[in-house]
């Protein structure tokens, strides 16, 4: 495996792609009659959707505007960005795919793309191409840099492209034009890939090994988000705390650089690995103010066979110190984690190890999931898979503990006035806001007519204020707002 940087050649190789295609679409525009559109459909994480944003960059600067739809089939290029974590990302895909047929018969200009971590499991990658031949383009994560040229050959060949490549490139961010889709959070991707293989995992063979970005390039990013007056930066790696960059430069160097600037309200970082997490970034957490006080630490099993047969390199005891060490240090902050069930070889026994560990590290919320076994990890190999049935019930009696546990960590903020970082409006109504604490905590909350704030659909987006905590559920809580900061 090659890890590669991008060159000036392929800059001018990029740059020359968007050009091209910018006059290839205003003359089919003009053809038509119409401003030609496009959609991004994500699955996956959050770094899928930093991808996302810079496709959807890309295709601004190609001339191209979003469409306004909502629908897939409204668009005149569609972009499947996958994912191949979980099972039912699959079947979104092939079952989206499918509907493009009769589309494709209707309008043979329309272009459909598909990218991202499933296109480097070989099996979906030659399913395309046999039963989904009007697909134009296939490309895998590695190659984003690349997409204006791909496209530009598709376009120009009339015939499906796939390109799927064992090098890893790295791009920086400024290579590309990024269509941020959020007013107050900004992702910052600071490295990429992973070389744990864990045995349930496709992420090293989907994104490849470890690349970390150049810290100086972070920095002036941050720097530049900061200017544009973005609240909130999000740092993203498949395991944050593994990057390394160049003299020495570590993931502290990073959140410590971020924090540094003071326009920035929250920074935060997703995902961290128990194997790497320093206490020097747990100092940081529980000394910089506006670094968010919240720990996403992956403990995957509570039984120290299970962990090894997933390759995690821990014991549960040193998960728990590590649990322990955070709580003491950073005051008030909130533990989340995620947990599967069902691994190959778990038995009984192994999973009353699980609730327990639950139990003593009081997560605050828990992302629990069955089993799935994916093509091209080892854990597919492994003998003694278990019933569809046991996992089920395992499942369930997981999901109770954690669910109130939850519930729990919500309802210790019932009483408090609160400072909230405003998302937008909630899915409740349209005077009901949702928002998140520094510890992460979800937040709904109204405003009370008699503070006269008739707010339009976006104004508060990006807003900070206090909101009075009124009510727990399992999942967020709801409150009253207090006021408006900055006001």
């Amino acid at each position: 495996m090659t890890v590669i940087k991008t060159t000036d050649k392929d800059r001018l190789d990029f740059e020359s792609g968007i050009n091209e295609l910018k006059e290839y679409f205003a003359s089919l525009g003009a053809r038509k009659g119409r401003a030609l559109t496009y959609n991004v459909l994500t699955y996956g994480c959050q770094l899928n959707e930093s991808d996302s944003e810079k496709l959807s960059g890309m295709l601004m600067s190609m001339g191209l505007v979003q469409s306004k739809g909502g629908e897939l089939d409204d668009a005149d290029v569609i972009v499947f960005n996958t994912c191949s974590i979980r099972e039912n990302a699959d079947r979104h895909l092939f079952g989206n795919l499918g509907a493009f047929k009769t589309l494709k018969k209707k309008d043979r200009d329309v272009i459909i793309a598909v990218c991202g971590c499933m296109m480097k499991v070989p099996e979906n990658v030659a399913r395309i191409k046999k039963s989904y031949p009007y697909v134009d383009l296939v490309f895998d994560p590695q190659q984003l840099h690349r997409f204006p040229v791909l496209l530009r050959d598709a376009i120009r060949d009339k015939k499906q492209l796939v390109n799927i490549t064992a090098d890893d490139y790295i791009a920086e961010d400024s290579f590309f034009p990024i269509d941020r889709k959020r007013k107050f959070r900004a992702l910052v991707p600071i490295m990429y890939g992973c070389n744990n293989f864990c045995s349930y995992c496709i992420v090293p063979y989907a994104r490849g090994r470890e690349r970390s970005r150049d810290f100086d390039e972070i920095v002036r990013e941050l720097g530049d988000l900061a200017k544009k007056g973005y609240k909130e930066v999000m740092l993203l790696g498949q395991n944050v705390n593994s990057y390394r960059g160049g003299d020495g430069k570590s993931f502290a160097d990073i959140l410590r650089a971020a924090s540094d600037f003071e326009s920035f309200s929250r920074v935060r970082f997703m995902s961290s690995h128990p194997k790497d997490l320093s206490d020097e970034v747990i100092d940081i957490m529980a000394s910089r103010p506006n670094v968010e006080k919240h720990l996403h630490l992956a403990m995957q099993s509570g039984s120290d066979k299970v962990l090894k047969d997933m390759n995690r390199p821990y014991t549960i005891g040193r998960f728990l110190e590590i649990a322990d060490n955070f709580r003491k240090k950073v005051d008030g902050g909130s533990l989340t984690t995620d947990i599967i069930v069902g691994f190959p070889g778990e038995t009984e026994e192994d999973f009353a190890d699980t609730l327990k560990a639950v139990e003593k590290a009081r997560f605050d919320a828990a992302f629990t999931f069955q089993y799935s076994a994916r093509p091209g990890t080892k854990a597919a190999a492994f003998p003694d898979q278990i019933p569809q049935d046991i996992v089920t019930e395992r499942f369930g009696r997981l999901t109770e503990i954690t669910n109130r546990l939850a519930e729990e960590s919500n309802s210790r903020l019932v009483g408090r006035t609160m400072e909230v970082l405003i998302e937008g409006i909630s899915k409740a109504g349209d005077r009901t806001f949702s928002g998140r604490t520094i510890t992460n905590h979800l937040v709904n909350f109204t405003i009370p007519e008699e503070l006269g704030i008739d707010p339009g659909p976006d104004m508060l987006e990006g807003r900070l204020c206090e909101v009075r905590i009124d009510r727990a559920r399992p999942y967020s809580v709801d409150g009253e707002l207090v006021r408006l900061k900055g006001d």
